[in-house]
């Protein structure tokens, strides 16, 4: 991918998944790619569609909750591209949880009742609803993991304020709220997922990507309390399937170990993963639209052309 890819571009990020671009020092260009991370590592494979799959089903989800609080979108000028307001981010990711599941349910299972400083009471079952829904934040690391922090050490260490930090919390519950609403109309349960937040002037704004299938995790809803009853597996729609097998080959991102092969039949089964959860997301057929590099390129500066000239209006 070319680093130096558009008139007035000041900065050039590779992400995890994106390639990020600023531009005037104003605007950011967000590329998704096909890369696929577990446990802040990207694997060696990329995931066909995944781009296209997390930009849509992203841009869908901040224009269904820009009613909540301001966003960074302005523009899907591509299938995998986005054009937004450049924020300037808090260095923490708001991680909310509806149920017991993935790292809280490893946690919890460990014997611990606490994960980043808020009590999960006993006599829960993995998968089983939290009375309402907990916010566990987690550092936002440049690189490498991501750490689990409380919200008294957030306040403490100076990353927010007292205030901000109330407002964070209402807007991350109220995304969460919409969220679960918007899951259950297409007979899904939105289980956790989490939302990075950053500040132009005073005002705070919702960044990056929203309930898409690498930020939260969903369940379906028929047959769930069942499935419950019994002990058995929930049904999900997530990337959680990609760690499980990770876990399950010997690899969770620690030092010494290796990421297992990933055979072409296992990245044709996380592609129609991710295309299957977007069809049930957004309840509408997923279209691929592969395009050159040059195509969204071009597609890109118009956009930025037309933003320029709507500032300047």
């Amino acid at each position: 991918m070319n680093e130096n890819r558009f008139p007035g571009q000041t900065k050039f990020y590779r992400g995890k998944v994106r390639d990020v671009y600023t531009i005037d020092d104003q605007l950011l260009v967000m590329i998704a790619s096909d890369r696929i991370s577990a446990f802040d590592v990207i694997l060696p494979r990329a995931i066909p569609f995944k781009g296209q799959v997390l930009n849509q089903i992203a841009a869908y989800m901040l224009n269904a909750t820009k009613d909540i609080c301001p966003n960074w979108l302005i523009d899907t000028p591509a299938p995998t591209a986005s054009v937004g307001k450049k924020c300037e981010p808090y260095r923490i990711e708001m991680v909310v949880r509806g149920n017991l599941t993935g790292h809280a349910w490893r946690t919890y299972a460990s014997g611990s009742r606490h994960l980043c400083g808020v009590y999960m009471p006993d006599g829960l079952k993995e998968n089983d609803f939290f009375a309402n829904p907990i916010i566990t934040p987690s550092t936002k690391a440049e690189q490498g993991h991501d750490e689990d922090i409380s919200k008294e050490e957030i306040i403490a260490r100076g990353i927010v304020s007292v205030d901000e930090w109330n407002i964070l919390e209402k807007y991350t519950l109220q995304l969460f709220d919409r969220g679960r609403q918007l899951a259950a109309k297409r007979g899904l349960i939105l289980v956790d997922t989490k939302y990075e937040f950053g500040r132009i002037g005073s005002d705070i704004y919702l960044m990056d990507e929203i309930h898409t299938p690498d930020s939260s995790r969903y369940f379906y809803a028929d047959g769930f309390e069942e499935r419950q009853e019994k002990g058995e597996r929930q049904l999900q729609l997530s990337k959680e399937f990609v760690r499980e097998w990770l876990i399950a080959n010997d690899f969770m991102g620690k030092e010494g170990q290796t990421v297992p092969a990933m055979s072409d039949e296992w990245i044709t089964t996380i592609s129609k993963r991710y295309i299957e959860l977007y069809e049930k997301v957004i309840g509408e057929k997923f279209v691929p639209e592969p395009l050159p590099d040059d195509e969204i390129t071009k597609r890109i500066n118009r956009s930025l052309e037309s933003i320029r000239l709507h500032s300047l209006s």
